[in-house]
């Protein structure tokens, strides 16, 4: 029985001890390493995004051709500077390499902080960084078909005595600032994910304050679908909904595993 306890308490030592220890300079040395082939991935992403840059700008282009079309306009947008559309590729060449870098550097930093975590927070974080692109590749995804749209539709609407003349370096200075927000908007999970490992909210605070977040996510719906369509409001909003409610399961796992610990500990 003895041995068996003995077994037990290694098996649990073992799976909870970090990795060795680095000093101060080997970490400055693992931290070099690791911004160069970020960099470089970066740059190789760059490379394959200039090829990939022309077709890309087909495609963001393509919402607001659509949308001019429909209001009976030109659809042809415009650059004012000699070397405008060449610097656009040049800005989406960047844009699309670090796209296409972002799972090596996220590699590359997991490689930086895994080796001082324990077994369970390795667990956590792996979980994090997944859980983070994905919701963020989705918002983005919400923001192209659903959304952009209706903002598009919208602003042309607001016609007056004169017509547009779209200059694509402000259209995509427009829906980067759209398609961005919302990214951020959908890591709402992972945001209270944090709050909640750090205790500054619970499961039960969430779901009693969630009026307030109600009328914030009314506020955020009207401002980002500015339609006089109220469907798209609505299906805005129950996104949202749908996201905090996530973050509220999220919150009680975290606080239900912390409770956990802390009675393991206690015994």
């Amino acid at each position: 029985m003895t041995n068996s306890s003995q077994s037990d308490s290694a098996l649990v030592t073992n799976q909870e001890e970090p990795g060795a220890q680095m000093t101060f300079f080997e970490h400055l040395v693992e931290l070099r390493k690791r911004i160069i082939n970020s960099l470089a991935s970066i740059v190789i992403g760059a490379a394959i995004g200039w090829v990939i840059a022309p077709h890309f700008v087909n495609l963001m282009v393509k919402p607001m051709t659509k949308a001019l079309s429909n209001a009976h306009l030109n659809p042809q947008l415009v650059y004012s500077h000699p070397a405008g559309y060449m610097t656009l590729l040049i800005t989406c060449s960047i844009y699309i390499g670090i796209v296409i870098a972002s799972p090596w550097i996220l590699f590359q930093i997991w490689q930086f902080v895994a080796p001082a975590l324990y077994k369970h927070e390795r667990s956590a974080i792996t979980g994090f960084l997944l859980s983070t692109v994905f919701l963020f590749l989705a918002g983005i995804a919400f923001g192209y078909f659903i959304s952009l749209p209706y903002v598009l539709r919208f602003l042309i609407s607001f016609q007056g005595p004169v017509v547009p003349l779209i200059n694509i370096d402000e259209y995509f200075d427009l829906i980067l600032l759209v398609l961005l927000g919302l990214g951020l908007v959908f890591e709402l999970p992972v945001l209270i994910f944090f709050l909640s490992l750090f205790g500054i909210v619970t499961p039960q605070f969430l779901i009693r304050n969630f009026r307030y977040a109600l009328l914030v996510i009314t506020l955020l719906a009207a401002v980002l679908t500015p339609s006089p369509d109220a469907l798209s409001m609505v299906l805005f909003m129950l996104v949202l909904v749908t996201l905090y409610f996530v973050g509220v399961g999220v919150s009680w796992m975290v606080v239900r595993k912390k409770k956990q610990r802390l009675a393991a500990e206690a015994q």
